[in-house]
């Protein structure tokens, strides 16, 4: 099966590939394109502003959460039907999962994907240099093919003129692209880097369409396209979650969170719900103050309730019914944001008050990959089970872990234990991608299907 397809990576963080890659998206869809927009690892922030570039489902493609082999089935499965796919790297081109070599990596899911690569370059600092670092990066690994370079944040018709001569002379890697500085298309950041486009609306799409604009007249399209059909076909079969699970009768209802204060969720997620035979709706708990009518499980995943605290908390009808929804038996999962909703305050503000734990925010960041064991029985697990997750937060709760936790896993320090296991509930830090465990979908649906519905 054969998607034209690219990879678009940098030599570090920083150097404006999500403004390069989203522009591209939105540049192609500009011309009538049907893209498809995927993000290497677990970030779940700039799926979001490719998803508005793109019309279609940001993806994630992670190879440690979810195996090297899924990738690109994976891909094939979120590139159905489209004219090319865009694929974003994480951090420098060569970063992957600490110790672990090359595992996660941009450079290792383009060879996955058999992706020319075309690497941003932030040209702000520099004329001759790049010719250096762009030839550095291009021979470090012969099975990466670095196919094109575009330069990013070149100051005038002088300066690229500096970077092109050099790269001609010296890289053997051809030019692509120049970009200039431009304010305009800035996204704003702050503690867990840039604002998710579900919290900006109007803002999101008029920086999304000034990136689409600044790429299509400072980049080479139809040479990026060509490019892209120059990928050869994948020897994979689309990935298919009915294939994943069970389908379970009863057609349970799953109400997953989402809106502004939890916007982090994986496609995929939702998608291993319904083809485990349950009815997926969504609901917001900023406006929304009953659950949806019949709910018999709950998803409450990642985003930034700490922003939203005020509002979460004055939602005492919703906070009410989901208490009464665990008093009922009724399974509910959640993850990072989830975990915060379900305790008893947050920054000094009441929450739900299932868990009895408490949140603040804190200046240090946790994150990384984890791979974590299951302690006890929860709508997700059973014990033992082992996952490849993902942490990345600036809270604490105290206490970190309940009678029965979550989940264990090694840290220099030793071993750690984190999260809640309390009755129906499951509600950790951790990150899931479920395509790597989809017996945890299934599993959820099978609780739902088991206990009773809520209103």
């Amino acid at each position: 099966m054969n998607i034209p397809r690219l990879v678009v990576a940098a030599p570090s963080s920083g150097a404006g590939k999500t403004t390069v890659a989203t522009g591209l998206m939105a540049a192609l869809s500009a011309r009538g394109l049907a893209v498809s927009p995927h993000k290497v690892g677990p970030d779940y922030i700039d799926p979001g502003y490719h998803a508005l570039a793109a019309g279609r489902p940001g993806r994630n493609l992670d190879a440690y959460m979810c195996g090297a082999e899924r990738i690109a089935p994976l891909f094939l499965h979120g590139a159905a039907g489209a004219d090319v796919a865009v694929v974003e790297g994480v951090m420098g081109l060569y970063d992957g999962a600490a110790g672990q070599g090359e595992l996660a990596s941009t450079a290792h899911v383009a060879k996955l994907l058999a992706a020319p690569v075309v690497l941003v370059v932030d040209a702000s600092a520099q004329s001759r240099s790049v010719a250096a670092l762009v030839h550095g990066f291009a021979s470090w690994d012969p099975q990466v093919r670095l196919a094109g370079v575009i330069l990013n944040r070149v100051a005038s018709d002088r300066h690229e003129d500096l970077l092109r001569e050099a790269l001609e002379e010296g890289s053997g890697v051809p030019v692509l692209g120049a970009v200039r500085r431009a304010a305009a298309v800035a996204t704003p950041s702050r503690h867990l880097g840039l604002i998710p486009a579900a919290e900006r609306s109007e803002q999101a799409l008029a920086a999304v369409r000034e990136m689409g604009e600044l790429v299509a007249r400072s980049v080479d399209l139809d040479g990026l396209l060509a490019l892209a059909g120059s990928a050869p076909p994948l020897a994979a079969e689309p990935w298919d979650p009915a294939a994943e699970v069970t389908a379970v009768p009863g057609r349970p209802r799953i109400a997953v969170a989402g809106g502004a204060a939890f916007s982090f969720s994986y496609a995929e997620n939702s998608e291993l719900l319904a083809a485990a035979g349950a009815e997926v709706v969504g609901f917001d708990p900023l406006h929304d103050t009953e659950l949806p009518e019949g709910t018999a499980a709950l998803v409450i995943g990642g985003g930034f309730p700490e922003l939203y605290v005020g509002e979460l908390s004055g939602n005492t009808r919703l906070r009410a019914a989901v208490a009464a929804l665990a008093a009922k038996g009724a399974p509910i999962a959640t993850e990072c944001a989830g975990l915060l909703y379900l305790g008893r305050e947050l920054d000094g503000r009441p929450m739900c008050g299932l868990l009895d734990t408490t949140a603040r925010m804190t200046e240090r960041l946790t994150l990384g990959y984890r791979e974590a064991v299951a302690l006890g029985d929860s709508p997700l697990a059973v014990t033992g089970t082992r996952v490849r997750g993902h942490e990345f937060h600036r809270t604490v709760c105290e206490p970190g872990s309940g009678e029965q936790s979550a989940w264990a896993w090694r840290t220099p320090a030793g071993p750690r234990t984190e999260g809640f296991v309390q009755g129906p509930v499951h509600a950790s830090y951790l990150h899931l991608h479920w395509a790597g465990v989809p017996q945890a979908a299934e599993r959820l649906v099978r609780a739902a299907a088991a206990g009773p519905a809520g209103s």
